[in-house]
């Protein structure tokens, strides 16, 4: 079975390729069987290989570079972590027409939180706020920059150019309010930390209502600890981002960036998405409508 496509420039990748580049690689496990993960990632592929394996393949060139930086480091920082992080146990390399290098990881079992019906949201925001601080601490030594490190200014024309793409279907002055009001806050005032800086529903696993692992580390590197708190609407509901925040004891700048951050991101994937995956589109439209909804203090309406 093949991918759903969702790049112009996406490589072809489907069970026979997964057989080959495992068969020539990776003998020792090229007799497991090898099914197609209904991931919510966009930039990588996965089969689940067996029960305890799965093969991660990047879709794009602009992916292909996270496979050494995960090899690299997430082992470095999966031991102070709170929860499970994505184990690499094999690096392939191109290889049977297909260009970039690959991975193979330990599964981790668990579901993806679905929106609106968190059974325990306070809980989760806790278990998230853990997570977070916990890599916020880690030493960021030499960690390269992160995917989303650059100030939010740096993104100030094509979060605008977004807003007004999709200002039929958003209440473009709120939007470009809250994107004035994140533009307008202070600067971090500390060094670059850890950040995972892709918090999404779909990067989150959770098990018996807690959350059990974070996956999906190609936006991984040091920068503004801001942009982790796109969780907050992102994954949380409205009830929730209060017990996420107190846990972080973050400020009214961060708070602000962080916001910002979601905004942006949340803006450029609706317009992306929308042809191409309906249901991510549909999130980040979510997120958005969150993002509007809440009061410049971060209380809620």
């Amino acid at each position: 079975m093949s991918t759903r496509r969702m790049h112009a420039d996406e490589v072809d990748i489907d069970h026979s390729l997964v057989r080959r580049l495992l068969a020539a690689q990776f003998p020792q496990w090229a007799d497991l069987p090898v099914t197609l993960v209904d991931s919510a990632g966009t930039s990588n592929a996965m089969y689940r290989l067996g029960e305890d394996l799965v093969v991660r393949l990047p879709r794009i060139a602009g992916a292909a570079d996270d496979v050494a930086k995960e090899h690299r480091w997430l082992p470095r920082l999966a031991p102070p972590l709170p929860v499970a992080v994505p184990e690499p146990l094999g690096r392939g390399t191109p290889a049977e027409g297909y260009p970039f290098p690959w991975s193979v990881y330990r599964w981790l079992d668990g579901e993806t939180p679905v929106v609106g019906r968190i059974a325990d949201p306070g809980r989760l925001a806790g278990d998230l706020a853990e997570f977070v601080a916990a890599l916020h601490r880690i030493a960021p030594a030499d960690g390269p920059p992160s995917y989303r490190s650059e100030p939010l200014a740096v993104r100030d024309a094509a979060t605008r150019a977004a807003i007004e793409e999709l200002s039929g279907t958003i209440d473009a002055d709120a939007a470009g309010s809250v994107w004035d009001t994140a533009l307008e806050a202070p600067a971090w005032p500390g060094p670059p930390v850890w950040i995972h800086a892709d918090l999404q529903p779909g990067n989150l696993l959770v098990a018996r209502e807690r959350l059990s692992a974070v996956i999906d580390f190609g936006c991984l590197g040091v920068g503004d600890p801001a942009v982790d708190l796109i969780a907050a609407w992102y994954v949380l509901p409205a009830g929730a981002r209060g017990a996420f925040r107190a846990g972080l004891d973050v400020d009214e700048a961060t708070w602000a960036r962080g916001r910002g951050w979601a905004l942006s991101i949340a803006l450029m994937e609706c317009g992306y998405y929308q042809e191409t995956n309906p249901a991510m589109a549909a999130i980040a439209h979510h997120v958005i409508d969150e993002v509007l909804a809440e009061r410049p203090s971060g209380s809620h309406v």
